[in-house]
């Protein structure tokens, strides 16, 4: 999951940093580095220089790591799909709602 989680920002084209990662996904930084160093054997991400700071680098997907996010998130949806057949499509939003809120507003 946190691998798929930085492969997908990776993918965003926002180019975030390592610091950035971390930040959004409320990681150590040290957890950072192991999993984009992991990323990165795979040939899925470079590290670049950031143009905003030289001194830090930019995460950035390559096209192995773009066919690889692409194909990590079908899987994705079809668990989703699988996991949620049983509810209708607004109960469906009602509850990515409600985890979004668990997930990125429990700092409150």
């Amino acid at each position: 999951v946190r691998s798929y989680s930085v492969l997908s920002l990776a993918c965003s084209g926002e180019n975030p940093s390592q610091r950035e990662l971390a930040d959004f996904l409320s990681l150590d930084p040290s957890q950072i580095v192991s999993l984009v160093d992991q990323l990165e054997k795979r040939g899925a991400v470079t590290r670049e220089a950031d143009p905003r700071d030289r001194r830090s680098k930019v995460i950035a997907a390559t096209a192995a790591g773009r066919r690889l996010y692409r194909a990590a998130a079908a899987v994705v949806r079809e668990s989703e799909a699988q996991s949620l057949r049983r509810l209708n499509e607004a109960e469906r939003d009602t509850l990515r709602s409600l985890l979004r809120r668990v997930a990125f507003d429990s700092a409150d």
